[in-house]
């Protein structure tokens, strides 16, 4: 039956309800740990990719799937409104999604669609020309220090987008690529879209916002932003502190519809965000409140990308997210890829003793990698979970 995963996109709503019943989320106990993995969208380039993956979770005593379904603005899985990627290209019949729901909700895993929310174009321009960076380049997030001299620059040239590719390009570590400006009011509709419609085909467990946040506090300079900016704020409000905290409420705005739309669609699903692990960092250099978010309850689980490697500063940062987390589950990101199996394990029990409900390794791609030797992700779990 797993066969005939890759066609649901050609059923009829009806035989879809019934696809999907037979592959019936898995029912974790309330007071089971999340023993999770993020699972990026590289490892989910074929059915054998996706059946190796899942089968590895499953034997390494992991539960919980976190897939990147929307990696830079792609789509891997079918029917969305956006390009599928090149590494699908001969495989049209093929959904990642579909597939990993059913291989792993057999498997007893639950799966949550990882979204990259604002970030929708890595350090090369896309190759597909029906990709949202080449249709709407006017929703990209501008750095301040090229505002001056894109104003006068047609968005629809190839200069402009060549420009802030460039810029990208040359802060690596900084920049990471293309943003999507939460600000834009069409652009966050498009993004509500996306989600939307995984959450109502996809009989998925939870869905998973990464890259809810600016790229740093000198973005976004946009036209489109800067006009709503001045919309919304009189001239004699225009300080720097209310220009922060413009920027901040669109992301959390953005946040508000995208719970939402999960929540319509699957009133059970887990909403879950990654999130730097400092509050106040996170709150004035990515213009990410996650503290506001846990208040305002727009999320059910905080993941704290706790990825040093340093033993003191981990305890910390988890120490501080979950006094701020209170009620709401805490999900502790690891920088498994940066750490020892003894470490990693180490980082798990300090988790555990602070009162996290989970954990999420980064990633299983990096702890598959051959160069790690044969079996490394069970000697990992081994490590981590039979203590």
């Amino acid at each position: 039956m797993l066969s005939a995963v890759v066609r649901t996109a050609a059923m009829p709503l009806a035989m879809l309800c019934v696809f999907w019943a037979s592959f019936a989320s898995p029912a974790l106990s309330a007071k089971q740990e999340i023993r999770a993995l993020w699972v990026i969208r590289t490892a989910l380039s074929s059915p054998a990719a996706v059946a190796t993956m899942v089968a590895s979770a499953k034997a390494g005593g992991f539960n919980t799937l976190l897939v990147q379904v929307r990696g830079r603005g792609d789509a891997y899985f079918q029917g969305g409104i956006e390009p599928r990627p090149a590494a699908l290209a001969s495989q049209p019949s093929f959904d990642p999604l579909a597939l990993t729901i059913a291989r792993a909700h057999q498997a007893g895993l639950q799966v949550h669609a990882w979204v990259n929310v604002n970030l929708v174009a890595g350090l090369d321009l896309p190759a597909a020309r029906d990709h949202v960076a080449f249709r709407h380049p006017e929703w990209l997030m501008v750095p301040r220090t090229l505002a001056a001299d894109l104003a006068g620059v047609d968005t629809r040239s190839p200069e402009y987008l060549g420009r802030l590719s460039r810029f990208a390009r040359a802060r690596p570590n900084d920049v990471e690529g293309l943003y999507l400006s939460p600000v834009v009011p069409a652009a966050a509709t498009y993004t509500v879209g996306i989600v939307r419609d995984i959450a109502e085909r996809y009989p998925i467990d939870g869905m998973h916002f990464d890259y809810i946040r600016y790229p740093g506090e000198d973005f976004d300079y946009g036209r489109e932003t800067m006009a709503e900016y001045e919309r919304a704020v009189s001239s004699r409000d225009r300080t720097p502190e209310r220009w922060r905290t413009f920027r901040q409420a669109a992301v959390t705005t953005l946040l508000t519809r995208l719970r939402a739309a999960v929540k319509t669609a699957k009133p059970d699903a887990i909403v879950s965000a990654a999130v730097n692990p400092d509050p106040e960092e996170a709150a004035t250099y990515r213009l990410q409140d996650w503290r506001r978010w846990l208040a305002n309850n727009l999320l059910d689980v905080v993941c704290p990308m706790a990825y040093t490697t340093d033993a003191s500063l981990f305890a910390n940062q988890v120490a501080v997210v979950r006094e701020i987390a209170g009620v709401h589950d805490t999900w502790v990101g690891i920088g498994a890829y940066r750490l020892s199996p003894a470490q990693i394990a180490d980082n798990v029990q300090t988790a555990r003793r602070a009162g996290a409900s989970g954990v999420i390794l980064f990633s299983y791609d990096s702890l598959t990698d051959p160069a790690r030797g044969p079996d490394y992700l069970a000697k990992v779990a081994r490590a981590a979970f039979t203590q």
